[in-house]
Order: C-alpha cells, then sequence, then structure tokens
C-alpha cells in the first residue's frame, strides 16, 4: 500500500502559526503575469464555464481547480499554473461558474461535490492530450477527490491528481471555519457569497429570495438556505454528508495526493483521517505540521512554494 509521506515544510520564521501562514500569501503574494488564453466553455445545461489555458504545445495537461470565492488568477492558482507551463506542461486554469467575474446564466451556482462541471472541462480539455493530472485546492481539491472516488465514467488519460489545503469532511471544516478566532475566515466568504445572491436575484427573483439573508450569520446558514437548496439537497447536513471527499476516497483508482497542514485554521480533525490512508492503495496522505491553508510560503521571497514543488514531485515522480 502507499506510504503516508513523512515530510516536513520548513516555514519562513516569522510566519510562526497557521493564520499568519495562511493569511500573508493570501493577501501579500504576487500573481505572475502569465499569457493565459480564455476559452468560454458552454455546459450541457446551457451556462457556460470560463477557461484559462497557457500552452506550450505539450501532450501533457494539468487542470487546476479553485478554492471557495477563488478564480483561476488567484496567486495560489497563478503559481502552480506558472511552475507546470515553466516544465514544459500545458496548464488550465479554470473558473467555477460565476467565478470570473461575470454571473453565470442559470440559477445555480457552484459547490464542493459539482463534478458535473469538473467532468465537462475534463472530457473538453482532454482531447488533444496524452495524459491529464487534476490538481485543487481547497474546495477544489475536495471537488477533484469527489470526482475521482465517484461511480462514472472518466477519461482514461487521468494520470494522477494532487490535491492541497482539502476539508474532507465538510461538516466539520464548516463548523470549524465559523468558530472562535476563525471567524474572520468566514465572515470574508459569507461578504463575497451574499454579494452574488443578490446579484443573482435579480435575474432569478423567483428562484433566489433575499429576505432571509441578514439573519445568515455562518457559512451553515447560507449553506442551510441557499447552498444545498438551490442544488437539490435538503439542507447543509444533507449537502455536506452527500459531497464530503471523505467518503470517496476508497474508491480512486488513480494515485493522488492528499496535502493539509495539521495547523491549517479550515480544517478539522476528520480531516486528518491517517487510520483510513493506511488502508488506501491510491491515497497519498501527507500531513505536515505547518503551512497554514493554501499557504506553504518558501523561506525566500523568489523560491518556488513548497506545495508546488511537492505537486510537481508526485506527478512527475513515483511518490
Amino acid at each position: 500500500m502507499p506510504v503516508v509521506k513523512k515530510t516536513e515544510y520548513a516555514y519562513p520564521k516569522w510566519l510562526f502559526n497557521g493564520h499568519l501562514q495562511t493569511i500573508i500569501p493570501s493577501l501579500f503574494r504576487d500573481s505572475p503575469a502569465l499569457p493565459f488564453e480564455r476559452e468560454r466553455l458552454v455546459t450541457p445545461d446551457g451556462d457556460f464555464l470560463d477557461l484559462d489555458w497557457l500552452r506550450n504545445y505539450s501532450k501533457n495537461l494539468v487542470i487546476i481547480s479553485h478554492g471557495l470565492e477563488g478564480n483561476s488568477h488567484r496567486p495560489y492558482m497563478t503559481g502552480m499554473a506558472r511552475h507546470f507551463f515553466s516544465n514544459g506542461f500545458d496548464v488550465l486554469n479554470w473558473n467555477f461558474r460565476g467565478c470570473s467575474e461575470e454571473m453565470n446564466n442559470t440559477p445555480i451556482f457552484y459547490h464542493s461535490g459539482a463534478t458535473y462541471d469538473l467532468d465537462s472541462v475534463v472530457r473538453h480539455a482532454s482531447q488533444n492530450y496524452d495524459t491529464v493530472n487534476l490538481i485543487g485546492f481547497s474546495l477544489g481539491g475536495n471537488l477533484t477527490l469527489k470526482y475521482l472516488g465517484e461511480k462514472r465514467d472518466r477519461s482514461p488519460k487521468i494520470q494522477k491528481a494532487v490535491t492541497i489545503s482539502v476539508p474532507l469532511h465538510l461538516e466539520s471544516s464548516c463548523i470549524k471555519i465559523s468558530s472562535g478566532e476563525n471567524i474572520m475566515y468566514s465572515k470574508r466568504f459569507l461578504k463575497t457569497l451574499k454579494e452574488k445572491v443578490v446579484k443573482k436575484a435579480i435575474k432569478f427573483p423567483d428562484e433566489i429570495p433575499t429576505g432571509i439573508l441578514r439573519k445568515i450569520k455562518t457559512l451553515q446558514d447560507f449553506d442551510d438556505h441557499y447552498t444545498g437548496p438551490l442544488h437539490g439537497f435538503k439542507d447543509a447536513h444533507d449537502y455536506y454528508e452527500q459531497n464530503s471527499s471523505l467518503y470517496f476516497l476508497e474508491n480512486i483508482e488513480v494515485p493522488s495526493l492528499i496535502l493539509n497542514a495539521q495547523n491549517d485554521p479550515f480544517l478539522s480533525d476528520k480531516c486528518f483521517p491517517i487510520s483510513v490512508g493506511r488502508k488506501l492503495e491510491q491515497v497519498w496522505m501527507d500531513f505536515p505540521k505547518y503551512g497554514g491553508h493554501v499557504g506553504f510560503s518558501p523561506r525566500k521571497k523568489a523560491d518556488i512554494y513548497w506545495s508546488e514543488k511537492r505537486a510537481f514531485e508526485f506527478i512527475t515522480g513515483d511518490q
């Protein structure tokens, strides 16, 4: 069986806790200028997804999925894209519904288990490639692992996957991010999510009520009243239970890495299932003590982020 990795990330000494390791790269990391080419993909239900390509005209593709309220041009996305692009890969950073600065055309948004959109992207993008590798951050990591563990047809070109800062168990992670000192993160997410609801309600007033918005104080409240019902789930609990990637890991059939820092303020204890990992044949679990959430800053500013090195090592090596 795969070895549960025992690697350690060496953090900059001044980023001495999980909050700093999360916040500083999120706010102050530069986003590299890259020659992205945008393509609009029409989905089977008549909506659209905006895809941003980097092309070396390679036969090997990396598809990268962002996190909650992210987009294809967030620094963690462009940093990962640059590392693979500079090493010869073609790269596709894609935007979830409503995340590319233009409201999407259907009442639904995106969510942690919307694998139908990832499948549309993979099927469309993989046509001209020999191999496809998947990388997902946070919500995009949960989406990636669920997609790989579902009982569905998938492209045989998918070779490996790397997921970073993954809320494997959605409900307990949602409770953690809305508790104590972590609530600053959930408030930031709630602000932009509520703004999207208001904009979406202009287009779909019958499907999306706004009267309850001011009473919503946590992400769980939001998922209870919007994410869950809009996407066919009974409530937040039903949404979390049906979409937590923890429940799909045992069915994954391609080598996949989960890279979660133990001091990640977004992740509950259930996001570090080492006992489960020891039983899996295709899932590697790498749980360094430090790194924060989608952090892993290098000690020297000019260096490659540790998560990017680790992802490249896994995808191009023998784990």
